[in-house]
């Protein structure tokens, strides 16, 4: 508790390799609160930075945290074929309003090996003509790949952007199989 009496917010943080490369996973008592491509040091450094601004708490690395030792086992087994399904309490309080609506939907409503489009997924969530609003929310996603912004797509068969990169994107949607594996 802090001087007034209320709990005080902890984020712990961890960085996990994936063949993806390093993923940065934060968490709070609430859940998984942020998963960030490309964990470098400098990567890492400035979203620890933005994470104990929004969250008002400094993150403290522990890689033994219950709920992180979870979600880097599930990782873990998404990337080597064995799991499709993510069960994990997650922290919504980054992102609200329509982002967060969308990526509620996308997280319940869009299996693992299937895709849906920009417009689709606007539909779903009652604004339809609202694609690149859904564009939008996917790009401010804070637990990219727990909740599967690579499987939106572009409805005219492109597969639109990626804060992990295009190349990121390629190799989640060839795991779950709706790309075919990368020659080289």
């Amino acid at each position: 508790m802090d001087s007034h009496g209320q709990d005080e917010q902890r984020v712990v943080w961890a960085v996990v390799g994936t063949d993806i490369g390093p993923l940065m996973l934060a968490a709070t008592r609430d859940g998984l609160v942020n998963v960030v491509f490309h964990a470098s040091d400098a990567v890492r450094d400035r979203a620890l930075e933005r994470l104990a601004a929004r969250l008002g708490a400094e993150p403290a690395e522990d890689p033994g945290s219950p709920l992180l030792a979870k979600a880097a086992g599930q990782l873990e087994a998404y990337f080597a074929g064995e799991r499709h399904d993510f069960d994990l309490p997650l922290d919504w309080s980054l992102i609200s309003g329509f982002p967060r609506q969308v990526l509620r939907e996308l997280a319940s409503g869009v299996p693992y090996g299937t895709v849906v489009g920009y417009g689709d997924l606007a539909g779903r969530v009652g604004q339809p003509g609202g694609a690149q609003a859904v564009g939008a929310a996917m790009g401010a996603n804070p637990l990219p790949v727990v909740v599967p912004c690579h499987r939106v797509v572009e409805s005219d068969g492109g597969i639109g952007g990626f804060g992990g990169g295009l190349e990121t994107k390629r190799r989640l949607l060839a795991l779950e199989g709706v790309l075919p594996e990368p020659l080289f």
